[in-house]
């Protein structure tokens, strides 16, 4: 393994790449703790310290955003309204014929709904950072802290506030399209993964340090371990469905005779339905969080609901992780184009029928496969929120099951990418 990291940065393409992708991962990390304009950053750590780290509502945004949501920086939405506008822009598929149409058109369809995905990203951003400034003000994000985060309430610093703030996710965007362009891997993923790496080291001292000490900490490791060896596995495993093309002659050449596959991954949907479910079960946990806190239904949110060790919370979210997993897999997996395709090029799966049996036969293989698929992802979800309950650490330390997804998940993507370059190049890579 080392020595595969020490041939690619002797590869001088390679090596420029590996480094281009880590400026740009400094240059986030940099921006997460530059303070807004406006902000009291002193006061800022006053609230940080007085609440600890259950402190927000906006947990998830925090997370992707690698704590700059608490700091109030200029990278406070950090990668959200981006992840955001790209999940709308695919559910739109399905209610708007142009954008599907645009989809199918190749690279310039593809162009265009990237564009359209990086305006609404900006829209969302314009009110994302509306939501946590005033949100901020009113002192719902630090609820119980005695100083004020944002002193000055004139119009004009709100404004200026908005507008820092959304431009610091139209310069995250893009750094990410420039790591995708000219780094290794996915960019928007590698900041993704950053976040949620830059909060590891200081979430394993609390946790050493806290009431369970050493003990704690050394079984929460275990648990890591042992969720991180199912993601691998799981994530790795697929079904291949065997394709036949037939041969066929144009002028005097043969075509076609191939034998292929058609992989088919038990988590298809990856970590969107957990992103999915954590943000709808956050709601009515924020809407409670304003007005009269004494109402009878407010404390019923607040114990039944955003509890996350409460059992109605729980089985909500199992419920919902199962549905946007059906969901989401039927949106970007389209049995009927696929065997279009296939019968277009003369392909067709032994023993079934070329075009509508085709279609049912791989919808059937969705549904199944599908099935263990989002029972895994509802149980890497909770074995780890479950898990701190019990040790009582904490509920927002960055090990739950969506990190956890996207950590490993945005690795093995990496180091695939890497490989394959090394192996252009005739070096043994990481994976053997």
């Amino acid at each position: 393994m080392l020595s595969a990291f020490v041939r690619a940065f002797r590869t001088p393409d390679l090596r420029r790449k590996l480094l281009f992708t880590i400026g740009i991962m400094v240059v986030f990390r940099a921006g997460s703790f530059l303070p807004t304009p406006g902000v009291s950053y002193p006061n800022v750590q006053v609230c940080i310290d007085q609440m600890g780290e259950d402190n927000t509502l906006l947990g998830l945004v925090n997370l992707f955003s690698g704590g700059a949501l608490l700091q109030l920086s200029v990278f406070s939405l950090g990668i959200m309204p981006y992840i955001t506008a790209s999940i709308i822009i695919q559910l739109l598929r399905v209610v708007i014929p142009k954008f599907e149409a645009l989809h199918k058109e190749g690279q310039s369809g593809t162009a265009k709904l990237t564009q359209y995905t990086r305006y609404l990203t900006i829209g969302l951003a314009v009110l994302q950072s509306t939501t946590v400034i005033i949100t901020a003000r009113n002192g719902q994000l630090f609820v119980g802290c005695s100083v004020d985060v944002i002193p000055d309430g004139s119009i004009l610093t709100t404004l200026i506030m908005i507008i820092t703030m959304t431009a610091g996710t139209g310069l995250i965007m893009w750094l990410g399209e420039l790591i995708t362009e000219r780094g290794v891997g996915n960019g928007m993923s590698l900041l993704i993964f950053t976040s949620i790496a830059a909060s590891f080291p200081g979430a394993m001292w609390s946790i050493a340090g806290g009431s369970g000490g050493i003990g704690a900490f050394l079984i929460i490791m275990a648990i890591i371990v042992l969720v991180i060896a199912l993601v691998v596995f799981v994530e790795q495993s697929q079904r291949r469905i065997p394709v036949q093309y037939a041969k066929r002659m144009v002028g005097r050449r043969t075509y076609g005779g191939s034998s292929t596959y058609i992989p088919i991954k038990i988590n298809m949907a990856g970590v969107i339905p957990v992103i999915f479910a954590s943000s709808i079960l956050q709601v009515p946990a924020l809407l409670a969080g304003f007005g009269d806190q004494t109402a009878g239904w407010r404390q019923w949110v607040a114990v039944n609901i955003a509890d996350p060790g409460a059992p109605l919370h729980v089985a909500l979210y199992v419920v919902m992780i199962i549905f946007f997993c059906y969901f989401y897999t039927a949106i970007t997996f389209n049995p009927d184009e696929v065997a279009d395709n296939m019968k277009r090029y003369g392909g067709f799966i032994p023993g079934i029928r070329a075009g509508r049996p085709t279609a049912e036969y791989l919808d059937y293989v969705i549904t199944r496969i599908t099935a263990p698929g989002s029972l895994y992802l509802a149980l890497v979800a909770l074995i780890p929120t479950i898990a701190f309950i019990v040790l009582g650490v904490g509920t927002n330390v960055p090990f739950g099951g969506s990190s956890i997804l996207i950590v490993v998940g945005v690795g093995l993507e990496t180091v695939k990418q890497i490989q394959s370059q090394l192996e252009q190049r005739h070096y043994e890579g990481f994976l053997r």
